[in-house]
């Protein structure tokens, strides 16, 4: 029996004065890393992963939702299968 393990990174495009909140919110979401950031810009780069397809778009979903950001631009995803017993490097 296999799973599959999705990862996907976005790019958030944030109000320069909410990136402290965004980042803050971001980070405390399950399975989220920012990964940078450039509070010139207003841009987050964030890593989700999640074994679940519809996990990782309710994430999405709810960044959208956070006060100050006005996009959410998915950049990459894949999918890595996993056979039982095998661990994801």
């Amino acid at each position: 029996m296999s799973t599959v393990w999705h990862v996907c990174s976005v790019v958030v495009h944030v109000n320069t004065e909410r990136m402290a909140a965004v980042s803050d919110a971001l980070e405390k979401l399950p399975n989220v890393d920012v990964a940078a950031s450039n509070s010139d810009t207003g841009k987050i780069v964030v890593v989700l992963e999640s074994d679940s397809e519809d996990t990782l778009l309710k994430h999405i979903a709810s960044i959208r939702e956070l006060a100050g950001v006005l996009a959410v631009s998915l950049v990459y995803h894949q999918l890595d299968e996993q056979s039982q017993g095998e661990e994801i490097p």
